[in-house]
């Protein structure tokens, strides 16, 4: 059953609806996790549950059939997803980030047409920015929209496209006019069903994020409506998704705090049972140390997301604080992640342990949303506007 946008006292509410999840996370997922990520089977059982659960509505608001949770409840969802299998993480962050765009910067015909449908996973979908030779850089982009009359002709391809076999709609980022200076007045942002014209030309196979579908995209000659360009005014493509990935980054932040906790719960547990020299290796002063550093950075990593959320409620602009929590809370995935690993020993590599699947989907993470070479750009340009000599 879909939670409700409950009208209780904030705290109650957000209550309720972790509880709602845990009890999801417990029942729904944990038993399959394991067979589903080693196959690499998406998990279409599972998301029709999240479905009814209301999660690819979390931050959509209550008058478009949403849950219209605040980020820092959904930063907190994600988390506690990321702790038992953070690719289920992605199917709704992608999609999401795709309903922010329209709910910030699309006109009242496309929120009206789209929110709803979006709220309920009835239609799901996710961004298309990336290409072959365009990643960081998204002014680079080659797909290009050409008008004609009350449609334009989209021609390019999208890669490393997270939902792109199982979704159906995309915020798509295009070149409307590849000659503009800058760049970026050239660029705009379309929401693209699949239809003639948009094929899925492969799926991308992973070290790890298994399960979520990563695909390539191709347009040849694909039509479009006019009214499907976000907001309806050409050029402004860049500022919607760059906009978009502040929650992106969040989002991201959030699963790393979720997997350097799973790792933190899976060497506690593994320290307690494995005995060496006539007692649990939590008692040796190595092994300490290395728990210490692993717990020390999954409470700081939380706290950290805490602070982006809570700006990003405010809405006030926090590139900076989100790039903050994204860059240590992924770091500490990776670091914690290995950690848990050597405190497993041997059985760490294996795939009967759960620290093994979080050692491969940790790199994820300080790749994805914008690297974190360029996160550490950011917050550094920001520190210095904002604290001018």
């Amino acid at each position: 059953m879909m939670v409700d946008a409950v009208e209780t006292a904030p705290g109650d509410a957000e209550a309720m609806i972790l509880d709602s999840v845990d009890r999801f996370l417990e029942r729904d997922v944990k038993p399959d996790v394991r067979r589903l990520e080693h196959d690499d089977i998406y998990p279409a059982e599972i998301v029709e549950k999240m479905k009814a659960l209301g999660l690819f509505g979390a931050i959509i608001p209550a008058e478009y059939g949403g849950l219209g949770l605040s980020c820092r409840t959904y930063s907190r969802i994600i988390e506690r997803i990321s702790r038992v299998w953070m690719s289920l993480s992605g199917i709704i962050n992608s999609h999401l980030i795709m309903a922010s765009a329209v709910r910030r910067f699309g006109t009242p015909e496309q929120k009206r047409e789209f929110l709803p449908r979006f709220a309920t996973g009835e239609l799901r979908g996710g961004l298309a920015l990336t290409e072959p030779d365009c990643g960081t850089d998204l002014q680079a982009v080659r797909t290009t929209a050409r008008r004609e009359g009350e449609h334009y002709v989209i021609n390019g391809t999208k890669t490393w496209i997270s939902n792109g076999i199982e979704g159906q709609c995309f915020a798509l980022l295009v070149k409307t006019d590849p000659q503009a200076t800058p760049r970026h007045r050239g660029m705009s942002l379309f929401l693209a069903e699949k239809g003639p014209g948009f094929s899925v030309s492969r799926k991308l196979e992973k070290l790890g994020y298994k399960g979520i579908d990563s695909a390539e995209l191709v347009f040849q000659d694909y039509r479009i409506p006019a009214a499907r360009l976000i907001g309806g005014v050409e050029g402004r493509g860049l500022q919607h998704a760059l906009g978009g990935l502040e929650l992106g980054r969040i989002n991201v932040a959030a699963r790393g705090v979720g997997v350097a906790q799973a790792a933190l719960d899976e060497a506690l547990a593994y320290s307690q049972a494995r005995h060496t020299f006539g007692k649990p290796i939590c008692e040796h002063q190595a092994i300490q140390i290395k728990l210490a550093d692993i717990a020390t950075r999954v409470q700081a990593s939380r706290l950290l997301v805490a602070e982006a959320a809570a700006a990003y409620d405010r809405g006030e602009r926090c590139d900076m604080e989100a790039g903050m929590a994204k860059l240590f809370a992924t770091e500490a995935a990776v670091f914690c992640s290995l950690e848990s690993m050597r405190i497993h020993g041997g059985y760490g590599y294996s795939k009967e342990f759960n620290v093994e699947r979080l050692y491969r989907d940790a790199p994820l993470l300080v790749i994805g949303e914008g690297t974190n070479e360029l996160q550490r750009l950011i917050i550094a340009r920001q520190l210095v506007e904002r604290n001018p000599a």
